[in-house]
């Protein structure tokens, strides 16, 4: 692989990323547009960008890491990842785009007229977010070290950097444009090499024979619920990571303040079924890198598996050829992580503003400050703290990191957006307690995985995969809950239903909406993107 076109394609990437965050600051002028684009975002861009931002470090390097590695089994990640949009589009969509809120925290406050439920729910987004944060540096840091020996510290440095630039200068507005074209970057560097590769093989200019890794003692490895790879209870792992996946999707931050950007309700449903038909598109090829994989690069087996993609190409057409593959490989993955890191960082971002920072500015100030400054601010924040932790965390596994940040989000939020949209016998306190057992329990596990996982038997299965037990025991903590504490049920509740159940074209009195402190300039007629 050569270093320098390597260090030319992510140069390339980078160029364009600040350009064309540039042209989004250039029309991003209230508080709106920095928090949800003014919610003018069409469809299609819209489900470019989701799609750009939702395919992070663990879906281009990791999942061709993990079926490299273990086997048929992993197959399930791609499934789930997409699946997850299904179940998000079936269940919670478009109420919560007429739910009037701008953020997770911003829907619960307004949902259980509840302050502590609300600081609950904004301490859970920074800790997913920086939870799924960390993957994105790390797999920043593999692909700069592997493609030019440099240590890790200086990709997880650049895109650390070229996130904060590009989300303090024009919020959500601007990183629409730029998460849009990095998706197609993405899908063009992934399927690009395999293309030539099927073709190469067809015409017999090269030797790509059949998969010896598939026969013999090693077949096990294409079996499912197989113990490739040390796998201890395959069937437990494969349900648990199912569930988390499903329905961890509708709890991860970044994807949902997506939804807000959407015009209505009708918008956001469309979104998501443009953004299923995407994302099956991308997850057809990392396996193929991981079948390839044992052929041509089974040294990766033992140690360095997430590398597959970027080091396939040059090990199967060595020279020139190779070389350019390995810079468009190299140039997607970088785009993975600047997508994905700036998606994170602006829903952080909105919390770290709405809850920390702006109240404290207008208490400094007397009022005299700019809200889009105080974002800014947050912008850094947000990104400082993961970077932080990326120093002092050793090597992790991109996808089973963030299928851990899954397994929260499935274990706090989504109780509360499923129960909270569809039951209206939750109480205020049964959505706190929920939150606050499924966070503990699943973060719980998450620090373990961190620090260092128990080796083998059920505590590793369970500790590994914990979606199988923490989900259920949230969404159990707050239907018993809430059935204990029927006076706690918030005196808003039938307002609050009829506004997340009604057809947005049905005039209703939709109530107070989120983010009433918002600037005068946010009166601003919305521009579509």
């Amino acid at each position: 692989m050569s270093s320098a076109m390597s260090l030319t394609g992510i140069g390339l990437v980078i160029v364009a990323t600040i350009g064309i965050g540039l042209f989004g600051l250039r029309i991003s002028r209230t508080t709106s547009d920095f928090y949800v684009a003014s919610r003018a975002v069409s469809p299609r861009w819209n489900a470019s960008a989701i799609s750009g931002e939702y395919l992070s470090a663990a879906s281009f390097l990791g999942v061709a890491g993990l079926v490299l590695v273990n086997g048929a089994d992993m197959l399930w990640f791609s499934i789930g990842y997409t699946v997850g949009y299904l179940m998000l589009l079936v269940l919670v969509a478009a109420p919560l785009r007429r739910s009037g809120a701008y953020t997770l925290p911003d829907f619960a406050e307004t949902r259980f007229e509840s302050a502590v439920v609300r600081r609950i729910c904004s301490g859970l987004v920074v800790g997913i977010g920086t939870l799924y944060l960390l993957p994105q540096l790390h797999g920043a840091g593999l692909t700069v070290h592997t493609v030019t020996g440099a240590p890790p510290d200086v990709g997880a440095a650049v895109v650390a950097v070229i996130v904060v630039i590009n989300v303090a200068a024009g919020g959500m507005r601007s990183i629409t444009f730029v998460q849009a074209f990095q998706y197609w970057l993405k899908l063009t560097a992934l399927a690009a090499p395999i293309f030539i590769i099927l073709i190469a093989w067809r015409s017999g200019d090269h030797s790509i024979g059949l998969l010896q890794s598939l026969q013999g003692a090693a077949a096990e490895w294409a079996e499912p619920l197989s113990t490739a790879g040390g796998r201890d209870h395959p069937l437990y792992a494969t349900y648990s990571l199912l569930l988390a996946l499903c329905f961890g999707t509708m709890g991860l931050p970044h994807v949902l303040v997506r939804f807000y950007t959407n015009p209505d309700g009708r918008a956001a449903r469309r979104t998501t079924v443009v953004v299923l038909a995407l994302l099956g598109m991308f997850y057809l090829f990392p396996p193929m890198y991981a079948i390839l994989g044992r052929s041509f690069a089974p040294d990766l087996v033992a140690g360095g598996a997430d590398t597959v993609v970027l080091e396939l190409p040059s090990r199967i057409f060595p020279g020139t050829a190779g070389d350019l593959l390995g810079a468009l490989v190299a140039a997607g993955a970088f785009a993975a992580f600047l997508s994905t890191s700036s998606g994170l960082t602006v829903a952080i971002a909105g919390v770290i503003d709405q809850d920390l920072l702006r109240s404290r500015l207008h208490r400094l100030t007397g009022g005299d400050y700019l809200a889009v400054n105080s974002f800014r601010i947050a912008a850094l924040l947000a990104m400082t703290v993961p970077y932080l932790a990326f120093r002092v965390t050793g090597a992790l596994s991109l996808a089973d990191t963030v299928g851990l940040a899954f397994a929260v989000a499935a274990s706090t939020f989504c109780p509360l957006l499923v129960l909270g949209i569809w039951w209206r016998r939750m109480s205020t306190t049964g959505a706190a307690a929920g939150l606050i057992v499924g966070g503990i329990a699943a973060s719980a596990a998450a620090l373990v995985n961190v620090v260092g996982a128990p080796t083998a038997g059920w505590p590793r299965a369970l500790v590994g995969q914990p979606a199988a037990w923490t989900m259920p025991l949230a969404f159990l903590t707050v239907i018993v809950v809430s059935k204990l504490t029927p006076d706690k049920i918030p005196a808003g509740t039938a307002r609050s239903m009829v506004r997340l159940h009604t057809p947005e074209a049905v005039e209703v009195d939709r109530g107070p909406q989120a983010f009433t402190n918002l600037p005068p300039s946010d009166s601003t007629p919305p521009r579509r993107a």
